[in-house]
């Protein structure tokens, strides 16, 4: 699977099938890139015009930033199909006897760990993009402060979708230490990315609002 070379209406058609993949990690790694876009736009609107010399230095920054965060994601839409692929097998393994179930087991350890840290990733980088979006609802162009808007609540979105992928994979593994590291990481990336995304999305509303 290529998620950079299908068209929105193929990649719908097959998020929409019953094929394992791409599913809600793949989703939420798009639906950031989405709202990382949108700040992007935002920077567009902003840059060249005399009301915002003064910051169009730090939005040009951020411009960039934002960039490099969107090709991540779209990038980690393939990973995360990737990632889940060993699971999927691991999970037809044969149980019957001691020595198989060993096997499996160990395979289903290695795979649940691989399948956590793709969507794990997905929050960190979509963490990232909030800072971008940040910048662009306070500093950006007043015509677009809407789609600041918009591009948070995505990525506030993108990050709630990818941790449900790392709890549903967690829950599973044996290695209790390592999962409540990964469980623990997770949590502390919702409670920051929630957090500066709703004063985010007041912000907007505050402008917006009659």
């Amino acid at each position: 699977m290529n998620a950079k070379t299908m068209k929105i209406e193929e990649f719908t058609d097959v998020l929409a099938s019953k094929a394992a993949i791409p599913g809600g990690g793949g989703a939420s790694a798009l639906t950031g890139a989405l709202g990382t876009a949108l700040g992007t736009m935002v920077g567009n609107l902003t840059v060249g015009k005399k009301k915002y010399k003064d910051v169009e230095e730090e939005i040009r920054r951020q411009m960039q930033q934002a960039e490099v965060l969107q090709r991540e994601l779209l990038l980690l839409i393939d990973k995360d199909a990737e990632a889940f692929e060993p699971l999927s097998k691991a999970y037809g393994l044969p149980k019957e006897t001691k020595e198989q179930l060993e096997y499996r087991n160990k395979v289903m350890e290695e795979a649940l760990l691989k399948a956590s840290l793709v969507p794990l990733k997905i929050m960190e980088t979509v963490l990232e993009a909030i800072a971008v979006l940040e910048v662009m609802a306070e500093k950006g162009s007043r015509i677009a402060v809407s789609d600041a808007g918009v591009g948070v609540q995505f990525c506030r979105a993108a990050l709630l979708g990818a941790s449900m992928n790392v709890f549903i994979n967690t829950k599973l593994m044996k290695d209790r230490e390592k999962a409540s590291q990964l469980n623990q990481r997770c949590d502390e990336l919702m409670e920051d990315g929630v957090k500066r995304a709703d004063a985010v999305f007041e912000l907007v509303m505050k402008t917006i609002r009659p």
